[in-house]
């Protein structure tokens, strides 16, 4: 693990935070794009970004403090303050909701605004979670004998930390999880699939399908791709046997599905028409 790239003096160069950068360039970059050949607002983008750098790391902040509550009110500072420690679904709410009401305000349309954002948050997702992998910062899944298996002892939440008191620490001596034990490299998979899913919907972004449709395939897919990997990652079961960010994946998952059907029904009494 890399958390720190390379420092210049007192200066610092985190690779999470470069990698949290390059995203947002990209999906600027293909955001703007999207927008041109829709014909829409060109000050869209760069506001947009915006408001999704600021809302999408305080939101996923929050979610993170939220679900561990009791390590933040332990020391709250070093959790509300640290490099590590964020959970992306908060943040992807939270900047919807603002953009929302940003495009609203502008009187802007949303459905085509958000289906021109849809690849650009998913191909973004999937860099920023290579800025994961780098620092080690516990988004890492359970222990693997699967030859691509990845070493996060020099991460910034070593294994050793995380996995304390679960029923994987107890099968060591002294209940204590090495740290060089070889994980399952979850942000990798998690790119590896973003990517898919961009391309999917780019291959679509230019079809005759009714505004909306795009941004509803873009929360079925990203929230199906969370859904599934929270069964190798050591989160919290809360209902059911699933983690918080199961059932969150789960509510955007049906909101997708029920909007993708209703778009798909709509279009087709205005072509009967």
């Amino acid at each position: 693990m890399h958390p720190i790239l390379f420092k210049i003096g007192p200066f610092t160069v985190y690779s999470y935070g470069v990698m949290l950068v390059t995203a947002f360039l990209v999906g600027y970059y293909f955001f703007s794009k999207e927008i041109k050949r829709k014909k829409l607002n060109e000050n869209i983008p760069i506001d947009i970004t915006i408001i999704a750098v600021f809302c999408g790391i305080a939101g996923s902040k929050l979610l993170f403090i939220i679900e561990n509550l009791d390590e933040f009110f332990l020391n709250p500072t070093r959790i509300a303050f640290s490099t590590g420690g964020f959970t992306f679904l908060g943040g992807l709410v939270l900047s919807f909701i603002a953009s929302w009401i940003y495009i609203r305000k502008r009187k802007y349309n949303f459905l085509q605004a958000a289906d021109a954002v849809a690849p650009s948050l998913i191909i973004a997702y999937g860099i920023g979670r290579i800025g994961c992998h780098l620092a080690g910062d516990g988004d890492y899944g359970i222990p693997t004998t699967l030859p691509w298996g990845i070493n996060y002892e020099n991460g910034i939440v070593p294994p050793t930390h995380l996995f304390s008191g679960t029923a994987y620490a107890n099968s060591f001596p002294d209940n204590i999880f090495p740290n060089n034990t070889p994980l399952h490299p979850t942000p990798i998979y998690e790119f590896l699939v973003s990517l898919l899913i961009f391309l999917v919907l780019w291959k679509f972004r230019k079809s005759s399908w009714k505004d909306g449709k795009i941004v509803m395939l873009y929360f079925i897919l990203s929230s199906l791709s969370r859904f599934l990997v929270e069964f190798i990652r050591l989160n919290p079961r809360i209902l059911w046997g699933l983690s918080e960010a199961q059932i969150i994946a789960a509510v955007i998952f049906m909101v997708g599905i029920s909007g993708f059907i209703y778009l798909t029904s709509s279009q087709g009494r205005f072509y009967h028409k």
